[in-house]
């Protein structure tokens, strides 16, 4: 019976965790464009809209192509700074 009254609390608690944050120091163009991710990758997006994202929910994931090749491109914006993965599509 007391699993059953903790169990939404529990939930709840999980699920604002996992949320996205804004990031604390806002992302500026000169920092997303000295992570070489135009360089390296060949992504649609204008940086202004991957601005847009990464400062409203601090993360934001991208198709793209590297090396011809079809991938996804995680920026993950944090209080050290961008961190860019991929991954294949």
């Amino acid at each position: 019976m007391k699993l059953l009254r903790i169990l939404p609390l529990l939930i709840s608690v999980i699920l604002l965790i996992s949320c996205s944050l804004p990031p604390e120091q806002i992302v500026t163009r000169k920092v997303l464009l000295g992570t070489s991710l135009y360089n390296n990758f060949s992504i649609e997006e204008s940086p202004e809209q991957i601005l847009n994202a990464l400062n409203m929910e601090g993360e934001v994931v991208l198709k793209a192509l590297e090396a011809g090749r079809p991938v996804y491109v995680k920026i993950l914006a944090t209080a050290d700074g961008l961190l860019v993965s991929s991954y294949d599509r």
